[in-house]
């Protein structure tokens, strides 16, 4: 069985600084790929993806791509 359909991706673009954050915020945004403010990077819209984007949702701004 594969997957025929193509996945959604978003761009995520930090916002907020992570600084007096949690260490697991801290740590999200690294896995993110986000490191510096205002850094943005695109990824597939999966299910881990959404879920960390969701626990830092405050710190950063998401947009759909087509």
């Amino acid at each position: 069985m594969t997957n025929d359909y193509k996945m959604k991706k978003i761009k995520i673009t930090q916002i907020k600084s992570g600084i007096d954050r949690s260490e697991r915020q801290k740590q999200t945004l690294i896995a993110l790929g986000l490191r510096k403010l205002n850094a943005t990077k695109e990824v597939e819209a999966t299910p881990q993806i959404l879920g960390m984007v969701n626990k830092v949702s405050h710190l950063v701004k998401v947009e759909e791509l087509a």
